[in-house]
């Protein structure tokens, strides 16, 4: 276990980021659901505001756990055509998952913020956090639809990585920080000693905290 949980796992994380801290132009976002917790600890240590930003896995029909990419806010879509070829998956295909998986988008966007509109990336430095990286591919499709809003940087920032993702992650982001890499590496809940699945509940509480508090430090 490197972890107790997602909380501790965020403090551990926003000391690889302590350069970043209390910079007017930093932006934390949390990839849902897991990461948002993880981006809350960030975001708090670095002083900087926190928004959560949406990505859903596309799982192969009839093996939901297998991504054969990743839809993300903006209508970004990311193919794994490794597996797409290799499965013979045909368009259609595609089409339907990801049009469900986009249903689950809207709706969590709406249950997450509310009435709040998404903070602003143009000219930031985002650092975009997740609990973990296994294969990669939601933190792709979000980096990739980062991109087209037009940020100052992007740093990938996760408390534990495969070794061999966070390596080739170098050419998604302009930085990409893994506070550890073990090896073997396995799966991401194994360095949580808690690794229970997170709540729309609580991500909708998280950012309503981070949103409260960034409105009393701006009076």
């Amino acid at each position: 276990m490197l972890f107790q949980d997602r909380i501790e796992a965020g403090q551990r994380l926003a000391q690889k980021l302590t350069a970043h801290a209390n910079r007017r132009d930093v932006l934390v976002l949390g990839l849902p659901r897991g990461g948002v917790p993880v981006a809350f600890e960030v975001a708090k240590a670095l002083n900087a505001p926190l928004d959560v930003f949406l990505v859903r896995k596309l799982g192969v029909p009839g093996h939901k756990e297998l991504a054969m990419g990743a839809i993300a806010s903006g209508g970004v879509r990311i193919l794994n055509e490794e597996i797409v070829k290799s499965l013979g998956l045909s368009e259609e295909e595609i089409a339907r998952v990801a049009a469900q998986e986009q249903r689950e988008l809207e709706r969590r966007e709406q249950v997450y913020r509310g009435d709040r509109l998404p903070l602003e990336v143009s000219d930031r430095l985002v650092i975009l956090v997740d609990d973990g990286l296994a294969t990669g591919a939601t933190m792709h499709a979000a980096a990739v639809a980062i991109r087209q809003q037009h940020p100052k940087r992007i740093i990938a920032a996760v408390p534990v990585s495969a070794p061999e993702t966070c390596n080739e992650f170098q050419v998604e982001v302009d930085e990409i920080i893994c506070a550890e890499t073990p090896r073997p590496f396995f799966a991401v809940g194994l360095w949580y000693k808690e690794f229970s699945q997170t709540s729309d509940a609580e991500v909708r509480d998280l950012l309503q905290r981070a949103a409260e508090a960034e409105t009393t430090a701006s009076k």
